[in-house]
């Protein structure tokens, strides 16, 4: 996990470098850490009140419960959302957070109000919030998605919406720091000497502030400058996996008692605790050769942590190998977020068909809808393998058209409290690294029985329309079915006959196709497909929704090695637009049908409204700049997104940059029981702007959509109920809430350790950047190539000075470089919101590490 800042200037947090993890960081705490205990050792930690305490506490509205969310930045800051949406609540230092770790549910208390935290008026202090996954570094900060996972991003709308929390806001409190300490870090950066004569570039003038407090006792103080601080007093619930990958070191005293039996356990996340690990698990010769497993990175588990040690107790699990590459890197990550890569059981594998070839029964055909000479194909990422949905389109002789929407049939195979059911539920989601997934189910129904392969007949759940040629639906039918795909066809392929309307394609150019169909009648269902999915889109944002497309990176793999050859934005085109319509639309009807038939267990999938507190922050920034948003609603906000933009060249760069800021206020979007939820005003999608939404779609790597399948199935007569309670799919819907933001996160830092590699075996790398971001020393990019967010602080440049200051209420930096030779004069650089510059991306020679450097403005006019 990035430690930038104190990488860059290890002064400013006080913290030695590598982020050591104590819980008292006095001197004197230093000094006895490892010195063995005498007599009853005093308590670090408060003792955890009773459930029973809790449990009233709650009921009383004294105590507040909420996930905890640590800055991956400044281990000692962490939060909790407010719970009527305001400022979130600061649990300042290890102390105060009591051994909880990152994501974990807690109940706090609230600190008296004059320890309280004040907060800086003139908006240079954004310490105050850590947004939703404010566990994300802030070199991608989720705009990522593996080549493999491109699926995912076609086919869930909401993938856009979802996949944009970063920590931002969490690390812009650069000013936390006394003037004077922060003027003085800036004067060394200068070289002392000459570069201050220069005028005292460095020093931060300010602007002066309307209404700036001059009190800082918080009882005196209003409450829109105060931020309530918290202890946490129990731990509801450990969703941290309580894994780690780090790296493992002698103790420091060689003549305690513990130096003979323990070694110390440092994570590469600091928000994990350094551990005590038995020299026992540790390697036999790592007494006698420390130094040999310096690089050496290892899996350990939190066990335990009591109440009198700043240390936890730890459990090594395994060597992974040298860090830095890329799959120690992988099984590290995998285990951290508690992804289960794991062979399935004996017991998994028995629920399968053992006859194999298998084959569709008479009396289970008996039962379905014959669909299998019908004209069906499947639209994919190339590299795709498991094919979870199939399109149709046939002109009607009245001029309409039948859609089909076509859904490998899961539910079949595995059937509810099955052992294979038991493991699809609690892995819960298929995981997409950039070089493998991580599959929901075993690969015999991922890739063969389920997988709508071409030329296989295939057992699906349909959902048919008659639509008119501009999209209006007509007539709506669902139920199981048999198909047979007569083509496997790529994005590529159907974005060619998209693009190319009139061509007669070779065989050479297509994948092979049925003999019971010709390639003219396949292209034509595409364009027809195309043209209905135009206009249903039309319609869906004259609607009001919202899409927020952001820069997805994509890499090319070495065959042999599996390294990044090469990495590319992901283009999302019209054929993938065409898919995710008719995904849209599947999931809409299935939402209606299943809460219809079942008010009380229906699993449907809501998106909140954004934040208000970042909103209002997000929609302050944008007046502050002079952007003129609609922030009324999801299709305003679409709306001006994108209208804002000029048609110069660089409007798409502004608009990334602006998608990115919009993104920040999102929520998740979050699976639920609709009898769990009593107002259904709460059930809305914002983003989609529908009341009623689910998964449907992809139920060989969605465990969401087998539930949501046998809903439909019991809805239609098919099966009988569903035997799990409200109660039970409301548990359900909650652990796979959990699992999709892990997977993403997961990820995502596949993305990361890719590009990193990337940095480090192609780099340097140039490309241009444009601004997000401007702090008082530092400001933000994001990086046009590679769709990646990067901090280049000023003090890492070779530069005379710098100066900052607000232009009306715009932060803005000036930049005085060096001159390159005694005869050319110092240029000055303004750097401030969409200033475009060159950056440079190398290697800083720790593994995955990578800095972002400023190259030198021109100077010719």
């Amino acid at each position: 996990m990035s430690n930038s800042d104190s990488r860059i200037n290890p002064r400013q947090l006080g913290t030695p470098r590598g982020g050591p993890y104590a819980a008292v960081p006095t001197s004197g705490d230093r000094k006895n850490r490892n010195k063995p205990a005498r007599g009853k050792k005093k308590s670090i930690f408060e003792a955890y009140m009773s459930k029973e305490d809790v449990s009233a506490g709650l009921k009383r509205r004294e105590l507040i419960q909420g996930p905890l969310r640590i800055n991956p930045k400044k281990y000692h800051e962490a939060f909790i959302p407010s719970p009527d949406g305001t400022r979130d609540i600061f649990i300042d230092g290890v102390v105060a957070r009591n051994r909880a770790l990152n994501g974990d549910i807690v109940v706090v208390r609230l600190l008296p109000r004059e320890q309280w935290k004040v907060i800086k008026p003139d908006g240079s202090d954004k310490e105050t919030e850590a947004t939703h996954e404010s566990d994300v570094p802030e070199d991608t900060l989720g705009t990522c998605v593996p080549r493999e996972a491109a699926k995912g991003d076609a086919k869930s709308p909401d993938v856009i919406i979802e996949a944009q929390f970063d920590d931002n806001d969490a690390e812009h409190g650069q000013d936390h720091l006394p003037d004077t300490l922060a003027h003085d870090i800036k004067k060394l950066s200068l070289d002392t000497t000459e570069k201050v004569k220069a005028g005292g570039i460095g020093a931060v003038h300010r602007t002066k502030q309307e209404e700036v407090p001059k009190v800082n006792d918080p009882r005196l103080l209003p409450d829109k400058f105060l931020q309530r601080t918290a202890k946490v007093v129990y731990i509801l619930e450990k969703k941290h996996s309580r894994a780690a990958t780090g790296f493992i070191k002698l103790l420091a005293d060689k003549n305690s008692e513990l130096f003979k039996k323990c070694a110390m356990f440092s994570p590469v996340d600091h928000r994990v605790p350094r551990a005590y690990v038995s020299l026992a698990d540790c390697p036999s010769d790592f007494v006698a050769r420390p130094e040999d497993y310096s690089n050496m990175l290892f899996i350990c588990r939190i066990v335990d942590w009591k109440e009198d040690s700043n240390f936890a107790s730890g459990q090594l699990a395994k060597s992974l190998g040298q860090a830095g590459e890329i799959e120690p890197e992988t099984e590290g990550i995998l285990t951290e977020y508690g992804v289960d890569f794991s062979d399935f059981s004996p017991e998994a594998l028995e629920c399968l068909p053992q006859s194999l070839p298998w084959v569709i029964s008479p009396g289970e055909m008996a039962k379905r809808r014959d669909l299998r000479k019908e004209c069906i194909f499947t639209i994919d990422p190339s590299t795709a393998k498991d094919l979870d949905d199939a399109l149709s389109c046939k002109q009607l002789p009245d001029g309409n058209f039948e859609v089909g929407v076509h859904i490998a049939d899961v539910s079949y195979f595995v059937l509810e409290e099955t052992a294979l059911d038991k493991v699809a539920s609690e892995r819960a989601t298929s995981v997409y690294l950039v070089q493998k997934v991580i599959p929901m189910l075993p690969k015999l129904l991922c890739e063969e029985l389920c997988s709508l392969n071409p030329m296989r007949d295939r057992l699906t759940f349909s959902v048919m329309w008659k639509v008119t040629p501009k999209g209006k639906i007509l007539d709506e039918w669902f139920g199981r079915t048999v198909i047979c795909s007569c083509a496997k066809l790529s994005y590529d392929h159907a974005q060619s006959m998209i693009e190319n309307p009139g061509k007669v394609f070779s065989p050479e150019e297509l994948p092979p196709i049925s003999p019971q169909h010709s390639v003219a009648e396949i292209q034509q269902a595409v364009l027809n497909l195309h043209r209905i999915a135009q206009h249903l889109r039309k319609q869906r944002f004259i609607d009001g929704a919202l899409r927020l497309d952001q820069l997805k990176l994509s890499f090319t793999l070495d065959q042999e090695s599996g390294m990044p050859q090469g990495c590319y934005i992901y283009q999302y085109r019209d054929s993938n637009k065409l898919v995710e319509e008719f995904m849209l639309l599947a999931n809409m009807a299935v939402a209606h049908q299943i809460y219809r038939s079942f008010p009380e267990q229906a699993l449907l999938r809501r998106h909140p409204p954004p934040q208000s507190k970042l909103l209002n922050d997000l929609m302050e920034f944008c007046h502050q700049v002079g952007l003129e948003i609609d922030f009324s609603s999801a299709g305003s906000l679409h709306k001006s997104l994108n209208e804002t933009f000029g048609a110069d060249k660089y409007s798409e760069a502004r608009k990334e940059v602006l998608t990115n800021m919009f993104s920040r206020p999102m929520q998740m979007a979050l699976y639920f029981c609709t009898g769990v939820l009593k107002d259904e005003t709460l059930f809305r999608h914002y983003a989609l702007n529908v009341p009623f939404y689910t998964h449907f779609t992809s139920p060989i790597r969605r465990y969401a959509d087998v539930v949501v399948h046998r809903l439909l199935s019991a809805s239609l007569g098919i099966s009988s109920p569903v035997k799990m309670e409200k109660e039970a799919i409301q548990r359900q819907a909650e652990h796979c809430n959990d699992r999709k933001m892990a997977s993403k996160r997961v990820q995502e830092l596949s993305t990361d350790l890719f590009f990193a590699v990337f940095v480090r075996e192609c780099g340097p790398l140039e490309s241009e950047a444009m601004v997000m971001g401007v702090l008082n020393e530092a400001f933000d990019v994001l990086v046009l190539k590679f769709g990646v967010q990067k901090r280049i602080y000023c003090n890492a440049l070779p530069l005379l000075g710098f100066h900052f200051q607000k232009v009306g209420r715009k932060p803005e930096l000036t930049l005085m470089w060096e001159p390159e030779s005694p005869e050319q004069e110092s240029v000055s650089q303004e750097i401030t919101i969409f200033t475009l510059v060159e950056v440079v991306l190398k290697s800083d020679g720790v593994p995955l590490k990578y800095s972002a450097l400023l190259k030198r403005p021109s100077t010719e006019k």
